[in-house]
């Protein structure tokens, strides 16, 4: 247990034994005033509780503690706050310890599945797909990492009137192109056919209601609008010909889909697709009538009544027996618990999808499915650019794979100019600016709380300095130019040395990432990681400049500080794997 840890729980005792307050917690902070000490316990809460003067209860918390524990040496109070000075063996044990336990947790016996990505097959992955499949994947590595079995999954939405839009579009305009005839990804092919779509429509709209016709009216009456709607009805009563088409395309867009996953670094358990489950939601929604949960109107379309849940009406199968995408959500979800051993279900989806999810999980109880209160949306903000909003259908999107090439042109272009790769291959500088380049993007990305709508500024999140990915990973190249001068490739340190606060504040940090695993886990937010990280980089960097390493006069001094900055180096790698991104010997 860290030593953070296990103060807390001394207190805990001390409150319930001397105080009588059981479930009264207190918070254990590290010290980073002028004053002495190596933590700070706040005291305020205790105040109103027992009625005295936060100075007496300081004084007597203090002694209750250095009586009750063999590792206060002292304490002193100061203006409510609680400074406790630990003994120097306290923090060699913990040393000793995490020598060979970093980041070991006991198994949960429990499987969670995650579901991220889950694009439609009518245009490529944009940015905003990038946050989606950077959190979600990053949230089941650490879920792992606290000791969950986890299951990544995606449902590809592969059916539907948007992706007739591009069918249609290409059968009109495409004059049998493919993506080996123009040399293009094939999602990317496919997303220009759902951007002509796009523009073709608006241009019969226009025309509609140049002859008088509302503009609502003339939406429906587009006839490259009725056009994709009956092809929808012929894909759904299987007609061949459609259906050749729609395999085609798909078939196009799916190698474009994996060539961007692996160099994004995702990848998937398992894939469903909405081809499929949509059947099973079908069958769910006859069950539904039948158990009196839903309900038929007179145009033949099925809903339910959530009012009295404080929504409203849903639409659930559409007059003319089609589905709607709650319809395939509702068979998705029945067909995973079906097939897996899985206690939780968590959907990575943006907040625009709030209510549909709300809608979701009520009507699977309602269906009387134990297991609904074990689903969870992890909702995030949207990604914007310092230029506004994207727009798919207007083709006003930041593609993932130009954004993940520019990110590494812009790391090249900085390790050219800073000029210390000399010396390796050409492939090695390669894998350098790649690792560097896409470290930036996911880091920037990652660093932000899921929920907050977040601003992404390219050239900031390269930036060597400040809270950045290429500012952890040179801070590890670093360590891993001391080791090579060391000559060391095995560490072992003597108990017999005295830390300085530096060292203590590098080794409190390494000791809480078990707890910081735990807590970024249940929060499923990576944020807590890269916050992590990036403070045990400043630590080490404050003690790497202001304590000779190599150059100290004392062999057990030089031993010590390099076990500390192998383990540093070695969680700086366990944390930012957890982010998906890899690390870099030369910077």
């Amino acid at each position: 247990m860290n030593i953070k840890l296990q103060i807390q729980e001394k207190i805990s005792e001390i409150l319930i034994q001397q105080y009588q307050l059981e479930g009264v917690v207190l918070e254990v902070q590290e010290n980073k005033t002028d004053f002495e000490g190596d933590f700070t316990i706040v005291i305020f809460p205790l105040v109103k509780l027992l009625k005295k003067s936060p100075d007496a209860l300081g004084n007597e918390l203090g002694e209750f503690l250095k009586t009750a524990t063999n590792y206060v040496e002292g304490y002193q109070v100061v203006k409510g706050f609680l400074n406790l000075m630990l003994k120097n063996n306290l923090f060699v044990d913990q040393f000793q310890f995490l020598k060979t336990d970093l980041g070991t947790v006991m198994p949960k016996n429990q499987t969670v599945m995650v579901e991220y990505s889950s694009p439609n097959t009518n245009k490529p992955l944009h940015l905003g797909h990038l946050r989606n499949n950077l959190l979600g994947f990053s949230v089941a590595q650490i879920l792992k990492e606290a000791g969950y079995d986890v299951i990544k999954t995606q449902i590809i939405n592969d059916r539907g009137v948007h992706i007739c839009k591009s069918m249609l579009a290409w059968q009109k305009f495409g004059n049998g192109e493919t993506p080996q005839t123009n040399n293009l990804k094939g999602d990317k092919l496919v997303g220009n056919y759902y951007v002509e779509f796009d523009k073709q429509y608006k241009t019969q709209i226009n025309e509609l209601k140049a002859q008088g016709i509302e503009e609502e009216v003339a939406k429906k009456q587009a006839p490259i609008m009725l056009e994709t709607q009956k092809m929808l009805l012929d894909w759904e009563n299987n007609d061949p010909e459609v259906r050749q088409l729609w395999e085609t395309m798909n078939a196009w867009v799916y190698a474009g889909f994996n060539e961007t996953y692996k160099r994004m670094g995702v990848e998937f358990d398992q894939i469903q697709y909405e081809s499929q489950t949509y059947i099973l939601g079908k069958d769910l929604i006859k069950e539904g009538l039948e158990k009196g949960v839903f309900f038929r109107k007179e145009d033949n379309s099925v809903w339910v009544d959530l009012t009295d849940e404080g929504l409203d009406q849903k639409l659930l199968l559409r007059g003319d027996g089609t589905s709607v995408y709650m319809t395939q959500d509702l068979g998705t979800a029945v067909e995973r618990f079906k097939d897996n051993d899985i206690q939780k279900l968590i959907y990575t989806v943006g907040n625009e999808q709030d209510y549909h999810f709300q809608v979701l999980f009520k009507i699977l109880k309602k269906l009387g499915y134990a297991w609904a209160d074990h689903l969870y949306h992890l909702s995030y903000g949207m990604v914007e650019l310092p230029e506004g909003k994207m727009k798919s259908r207007e083709g006003t999107v930041v593609d993932a794979d130009d954004l993940m090439q520019e990110m590494y042109e812009t790391a090249k272009q900085k390790a050219q100019e800073l000029g210390k790769l000399e010396g390796l291959t050409d492939d090695q500088k390669e894998a350098s600016y790649e690792t560097v380049g896409l470290g930036a993007l996911k880091y920037f990305i990652l660093k932000v709380d899921p929920k907050k709508k977040m601003l992404f500024d390219p050239k900031k999140s390269v930036d060597f300095e400040g809270n950045t990915a290429p500012f952890i990973q040179y801070t590890y190249a670093r360590i891993q130019s001391l080791l090579g001068k060391s000559g060391k490739t095995e560490f072992s340190s003597s108990t017999d040395i005295v830390l300085n606060a530096s060292e203590k504040n590098v080794l409190l940090l390494l000791s809480s990432y078990k707890e910081v695993v735990q807590k970024a886990a249940d929060a499923l937010s990576p944020a807590l990681v890269a916050n992590f990280v990036y403070d045990l980089v400043k630590s080490y960097n404050s003690f790497y400049q202001n304590n000779p390493i190599l150059n100290h006069d004392d062999q057990k001094t030089i031993d010590f500080r390099l076990h500390l900055s192998f383990l540093t180096a070695a969680v700086i790698q366990k944390s930012l794997a957890l982010l998906g991104i890899g690390t870099v010997n030369r910077m």
